[in-house]
């Protein structure tokens, strides 16, 4: 019996059937923009932007209790992002990992300067006590020195990274409203306004801890 049931055997192997499509992996997705990132794609660095903003902005507020300051850092964050990419191996960390411990210490390297900056003025105050100068007076002071080293670094910039960075500086638009109100793309919005806060960085240096 067992001799006529091999004689009916098929004698080709059975048929294979193909895996399903798998989805791709957050670390693949992760890993695959920071290659492109490395290699200049400014889209893929929009992209990334917009899979972690939310999450990295909501750490840095939570540190800094404040949102101007939040927003600052993660314009930072993705700047170093655009900077390093291409030395970034996705084998020791997973991407959003990087990206939270970017968050996290230039939240806290803020937070340090502005209680500096807090400490100073605190300082400058005791040291004009009855001269009649005013905490706001010496504010709007700071602030003007401040505006006039930005609007000179600003036109140094490429026109439209200048206009992006003149509605958010001195219109107080956030990049939304600037997307709708321009009808330039979301995107091109955030990409533009990070190369040019990295000009301004190469420009300013130390002083664009102060403007922002």
């Amino acid at each position: 019996m067992l001799a006529q049931i091999q004689s009916v055997a098929p004698s080709s192997p059975m048929p294979s059937f193909p895996e399903p499509n798998k989805r791709p992996t957050n670390a693949a997705i992760d890993g695959a923009l920071i290659r492109r990132i490395a290699d200049g794609d400014e889209s893929a660095l929009s992209e990334l932007y917009d899979r972690y903003a939310g999450l990295l902005l909501a750490l840095a507020r939570r540190i800094l209790g404040r949102q101007a300051d939040a927003e600052d850092v993660l314009q930072e964050v993705f700047l170093q992002v655009w900077n390093q990419a291409v030395r970034y191996d996705t084998r020791r960390s997973a991407v959003s990992t990087w990206l939270v411990l970017i968050t996290r210490s230039r939240s806290i390297d803020r937070l340090r300067s502005r209680q500096v900056m807090d400490r100073t003025l605190v300082n400058v105050q005791q040291e004009n006590r009855g001269r009649n100068t005013s905490p706001e007076g010496i504010r709007s002071v700071l602030w003007e020195q401040r505006r006039r080293r930005l609007t000179a670094a600003l036109a140094d910039l490429p026109a439209e990274q200048r206009n992006v960075l003149e509605l958010a500086f001195f219109q107080g638009m956030t990049q939304s409203e600037i997307a709708n109100g321009t009808g330039i793309p979301l995107g091109t919005v955030k990409t533009r306004t990070l190369l040019a806060m990295k000009k301004l960085r190469r420009t300013l240096k130390e002083e664009i801890q102060d403007l922002l």
